[in-house]
């Protein structure tokens, strides 16, 4: 590091400013996802295992912290602290809140803190989408798509893939909440133009109908159980991670964002994995599937599991830094460091 390394200024960016600056950008964003993706597989990222804070008093909430770097033209290190506490939906606030912390690449110096629950879902959005695509190339794109569990990010994935050019003859709806599912069929109704849009009552129902299945759920255990139910071998998106016994896993093609990081918390590959002894029935990362290294059949499900890597945050971050900074009016903290002689 050079002696006249200056230390940043520190700027903090609301959620609303970070809405403005990714409105409209859907396709950018899941060309920078994509890029972060390549970046991960060419081995010019770190992201080291997330770290769960959980509660006695409150088994069902959690806080995240996702620790990452990544490289590239767009190199920046940092953080997501991102709580899931599902209780929050019946008191009628988003099970999710966030922030993100940006570090200098050079000085180490956090130079930003934004918002982040949009971020978290506009890059788990962006994900799915990218890997519909790629997964579906070999395949066909569905017709027919189907979301089980209708929250904020089902809604972020339905608008990413309106977005970049898919299009429906049917959508389906299920959640365990009558009052979500009207609330997204509502949704779906502003929206969508010409797709019939039917509620299930039940999971198997929605999935026996879609040749594209969207999981979006805050399940903690497996409560799809039966393979026949996938025996007209759709493209499963598991974005929620836990909702696909075994079973299921060891009956379908599965890709992961990373190996490493999805074999673990109890997902359900990490549960075939604990079945099995062995992980056989991964066939590889979206990243292989980026570089035409993966061949996707058409004889069997196809199943992705992305575990959502830190990587992928920073680089949505650093873009939305960008672009408040340079077109927006960014809120700098004045004299955030203010002990910075190191002998006074």
């Amino acid at each position: 590091m050079p002696e006249s390394a200056n230390v940043p200024a520190f700027t903090v960016i609301s959620g609303a400013q970070v809405q403005k600056a990714l409105e409209g950008r859907q396709r950018q964003v899941v060309d920078i996802v994509e890029a972060a993706y390549r970046l991960h597989g060419a081995a010019q990222t770190v992201n080291p295992p997330s770290y769960f804070l959980r509660f006695p008093d409150r088994p069902t909430s959690r806080i995240i912290a996702l620790p990452a770097s990544l490289g590239g033209d767009s190199a920046v290190d940092g953080i997501k602290w991102i709580s899931s506490f599902p209780d929050n939906v019946a008191a009628g606030i988003p099970r999710a809140s966030a922030v993100l912390v940006l570090n200098d690449h050079d000085t180490g110096y956090p130079f930003a803190c934004l918002e982040s629950s949009v971020i978290s879902a506009t890059r788990t959005a962006a994900s799915a989408a990218l890997a519909a695509d790629h997964l579906s190339r070999d395949r066909g794109r569905p017709r027919r798509v189907g979301f089980i569990g209708v929250g904020l990010i089902a809604r972020y994935i339905h608008s990413y893939l309106q977005a970049t050019d898919w299009a429906f003859d049917e959508i389906g709806v299920h959640d365990l909440s009558a009052e979500h599912a009207a609330g997204f069929k509502s949704y779906l109704d502003r929206v969508e133009d010409g797709a019939r849009i039917t509620v299930h009552d039940s999971a198997e129902a929605l999935i026996r109908s879609s040749d594209l299945v969207v999981f979006a759920t805050v399940t903690g255990t497996p409560h799809v159980h039966d393979p026949a139910w996938f025996e007209h071998n759709p493209l499963v998106l598991h974005v929620s991670l836990r909702d696909l016994s075994p079973e299921i896993i060891l009956s379908s093609m599965n890709v992961v964002d990373d190996v490493e990081h999805c074999l673990k918390a109890d997902t359900s590959p990490h549960l075939a994995e604990q079945r099995t002894g062995n992980r056989d029935f991964l066939d590889g990362t979206i990243n292989d599937v980026l570089a035409g290294e993966l061949k996707v059949p058409t004889d069997r499900p196809v199943v992705f599991s992305p575990f959502g890597l830190g990587v992928l945050d920073l680089a949505v971050g650093k873009y939305i830094y960008d672009e408040v900074t340079a077109h927006g009016e960014p809120t700098v903290v004045p004299d955030f460091f203010s002990e910075l002689r190191r002998y006074g």
